[in-house]
């Protein structure tokens, strides 16, 4: 049995900068575990530049920023574990961790969930044919190509047109693919417009709107992919011999479902409010599990977020209240979350805690999910990561606005968005105070 007083699990962007910043809070030990052999999360095999602008304030590789964060926790003081795999959690909070030293038991006063996201596979987006080798999604597509080295020749189709789409690609250009096309159900590609005019200009790879892959052929090795056009219903069949499918995220919430944690159904990670509480005692949650998929300096800023938090409430005045079970709430309109609480000076071990009330904050279409999804109504309110919540569209609309509105009474209404299915779009937090915590729903709508 080994006590601790932060458990992060995972040691990607958010779960690395929560634990520095932990650490340099003084909330005491901090252990990381993660299940990969090193610490670093997606960066570690993103060999393209463009990270630590947001939170390290300087350009880096995918590598350097992965081993920048890891240095920086272990700096710290953080007690870094990879190869470890954390199988359960459950009230206490406990926890129990798995690694080739065999199995090990962790209380902890209070835990963060920061195990990030994934994209689904071609067997979850169901997607019919064959099954043959070639066909696989960016993570493993990155992993193969800069972490094992791989070489993929022949002709590779894209399965999406998101910034990390364009990312796929070149690494398929890495890799010595001719990459065919990159291919999208949406009428416009989602990224950046100077992505798919580098993509054009350096590597000749076009963008199919409109289109998407209906089956899959090769016995064996992959053949080829039909591709249907959505507007004239007309099919081709394109030989290939690599198939990527990018984005279509999903937050690797299978430690917070099997805790027992509510699940918001839009971003399908664990509900949490502006603080990153989730609904069982002393659980927090950060990074691209609450909500998938930002980029890593934003992740890392939720892990920071996060961090303050906890610290927080690790430090607070203790109050007198029986331990709240990791179980999801019964009422549908109000999701209970427990805070943290206990003396600074008190010994290790699970914090004391008082039931706080939250306020749902839910997302309309065609805004597909909001987060924080839940505004805390015991205390000062804080305001979310960044001061501003995020959402996603299923649509594109070049101008709109969003309305946010509480039991028919207008909080806030925004200035004028772009919304872009698979781009964030973000709502400043100037109206918490205005929530009422006896009131129904947030509801944010397109006005």
């Amino acid at each position: 049995m080994t006590d601790v007083d932060v458990l992060v699990v995972g040691a990607g962007p958010a779960g690395l900068s929560a634990a520095a910043e932990l650490r340099r809070l003084g909330a005491g030990s901090v252990l990381v575990a993660d299940r990969e052999p090193a610490a670093g999360g997606i960066p570690r095999h993103s060999w393209h530049t463009g990270y630590g602008i947001g939170d390290l304030h300087r350009v880096m590789t995918g590598p350097a920023y992965a081993r920048r964060l890891a240095g920086l926790a272990e700096a710290a003081g953080a007690d870094l574990r990879v190869s470890t795999t954390v199988t359960s959690l459950s009230s206490g909070p406990e926890a129990m961790l798995t690694s080739p030293h065999g199995r090990e038991r962790v209380t902890a006063r209070a835990v963060l969930l920061a195990t990030g996201c994934r994209e689904r596979p071609r067997s979850a987006r169901l997607v019919p044919g064959d099954r043959p080798a070639g066909v696989m999604t960016t993570g493993e597509l990155q992993q193969r190509v800069y972490l094992n080295g791989e070489q993929l020749p022949g002709r590779a189709v894209v399965a999406g047109a998101e910034h990390v789409s364009f990312s796929a690609a070149v690494t398929l250009a890495h890799a010595g693919a001719d990459v065919v096309a990159l291919v999208t159900e949406h009428p416009h590609q989602q990224s950046y417009a100077a992505f798919r005019l580098g993509a054009a200009l350096r590597w000749r790879v076009p963008v199919w709107t409109s289109s998407a892959i209906r089956r899959i052929t090769g016995r064996g090795q992959l053949a080829g992919v039909e591709i249907a056009d959505l507007v004239t219903g007309a099919a081709r069949f394109v030989p290939c011999q690599t198939v990527v499918f990018t984005a279509d995220w999903i937050p690797d919430h299978e430690l917070a479902r099997s805790a027992g944690l509510a699940l918001d159904p839009g971003t399908r990670g664990p509900a949490v409010d502006t603080t990153l509480r989730t609904t069982a005692a002393g659980v927090y949650a950060a990074g691209n599990l609450i909500h998938a998929a930002e980029t890593a300096g934003i992740a890392a800023l939720s892990g920071r977020h996060a961090a303050r938090q906890i610290a927080a409430a690790l430090v607070a005045p203790s109050a007198p209240s029986a331990p709240a079970a990791l179980t999801a709430p019964s009422a549908p309109s109000a999701l209970a979350a427990p805070s943290v609480r206990q003396s600074a000076a008190a010994s290790a071990g699970p914090p004391a805690r008082q039931a706080a009330a939250r306020v749902r904050v839910c997302a309309e279409a065609p805004l597909t999910w909001i987060s924080p999804n839940a505004v805390p109504t015991a205390g000062p309110v804080p305001g979310p990561p960044l001061g501003r919540f995020t959402l996603r569209s299923s649509e594109f609309r070049p101008v709109a606005r969003l309305d946010v509105r509480q039991d028919g009474r207008r909080l806030a209404l925004s200035r004028p968005v772009r919304l872009i299915p698979g781009r964030p779009v973000h709502l400043a937090a100037h109206w918490l105070a205005r929530v009422d915590p006896a009131g129904g729903p947030v509801l944010v709508t397109v006005a």
